[in-house]
């Protein structure tokens, strides 16, 4: 399998790499650089910029804003985008309600929805999660009832990502309360200030409230607010998950990062010597970069498969990508704070001999804790493997 890229592939690496060199705002690149998060405003002008050139949904159907690029190209798009770096789009939005919107919506809720979406208009979120349900998510209680041409909507979601900021939820609610648990339940999309909604923040271990719980109580939503049809919604989920999963892998991200880890490590000093000059360090930086190769490989050969054959079933390889690709997010936020050391403690400010709020090593700590959750969303790698014996190994 030839997997080395045409010339006008090439061309166009060039041009998308060009295009994120120019147009990035300097100040959202060094807080990525830097491992720092972007705000919400930074990404609703981001996104923007990416929508103007009309790049913000480049994998959707041309129809609908998308591209009609090959896999190729969204393949260098996303390296190239990672590698910059720059924002990745909002994934509730672009990557996850959008494609169920367009696949399985009406005309009337595409007309609404996805324009606003490309142009982050609308920021979502993904009520799915629940007390209780969460590997085994048919399990979930929220429910919907149908009355006088609305769905009263009752129920808890958890770990609500990015809720406080969320105009719109898509939430998935149980409308047959009598049915098999899996053909109960229904995919409506609300506004996220319908009387009713409580929001409730969650501190993470790493000191950040990212994800939320969320509250309905007798929350009225229009029934043209059901995408698809009533109690198909565990099949949208499926098909909302399988693209949850895509690219997940993030080699550019990671490359981004190794060169990041080598900037800091040939100025951190250990001893008398920078630390990048460590024998033990080099060997497990080294053993990274190698882990990221083949993963690259294994993701170029997914994607040259796809060129090949067009999409059809989920790709088990998709499942390697996943597990490999978190394990290198982890290893590297490890090796970060290896370079950091002492740097990473908690400190206060304002006392003669600390370090200022907004150092370098500030954010790597919480980076570090922060990314334990990469081996659990988008499909925990224990149920990763679970694919993999099934597919691959017939067990």
């Amino acid at each position: 399998m030839d997997l080395s890229f045409t010339k006008e592939e090439l061309a166009f690496r060039d041009e998308v790499r060009t295009f994120f060199k120019d147009n990035v705002p300097p100040e959202t690149r060094r807080r990525l650089q830097e491992g720092r998060h972007t705000g919400k405003q930074e990404l609703v002008e981001w996104t923007r910029i990416l929508n103007k050139k009309g790049w913000a949904v480049a994998h959707w159907p041309k129809e609908y804003g998308g591209t009609g690029w090959t896999p190729v190209q969204q393949y260098i798009f996303l390296e190239e985008l990672q590698s910059a770096p720059a924002p990745s789009p909002l994934a509730f939005g672009v990557s996850m309600v959008g494609p169920v919107i367009y696949t399985f919506g009406n005309e009337a809720q595409k007309k609404k929805y996805l324009p606003r979406i490309a142009n982050l208009d609308d920021w979502w979120c993904q009520g799915f999660s629940e007390p209780g349900s969460g590997s085994d998510l048919a399990s979930l209680k929220t429910t919907a009832k149908k009355k006088d041409g609305k769905y009263i909507i009752n129920g808890q979601k958890t770990w609500t990502t990015l809720a406080q900021h969320a105009d719109m939820i898509f939430c998935l609610c149980r409308t047959d309360p009598e049915a098999k648990k899996q053909s109960g339940i229904s995919f409506i999309v609300f506004d996220m200030k319908s009387k009713g909604v409580t929001v409730r923040p969650i501190q993470t271990i790493d000191g950040g409230v990212e994800v939320n719980e969320v509250f309905f109580d007798d929350v009225e939503v229009p029934v043209e607010n059901l995408i698809g049809e009533e109690n198909k919604g565990w099949d949208y989920a499926k098909f909302l998950l399988g693209n949850e999963r895509t690219n997940i892998a993030r080699v550019g991200m990671s490359k981004e990062r190794i060169r990041r880890i080598k900037q800091l490590a040939s100025t951190v000093m250990a001893g008398d010597q920078p630390i990048i000059k460590d024998a033990r360090f080099l060997e497990k930086l080294t053993a990274t970069e190698i882990e990221l190769k083949a993963l690259e490989l294994t993701q170029m050969r997914v994607v040259a498969n796809e060129s090949k054959n067009g999409k059809g079933k989920p790709d088990p390889a998709s499942s390697i990508l996943k597990i490999k690709g978190s394990d290198i997010q982890q290893t590297i936020t490890e090796l970060l704070l290896e370079v950091t050391g002492p740097f990473a403690m908690p400190y206060e400010t304002g006392e003669e001999g600390r370090n200022e709020p907004d150092n370098w090593a500030s954010p790597i700590a919480p980076g570090y804790f922060n990314y334990r959750k990469v081996s659990i969303y988008g499909g925990s790698n224990e149920i990763q493997r679970n694919i993999i014996a099934k597919a691959v190994l017939g067990l």
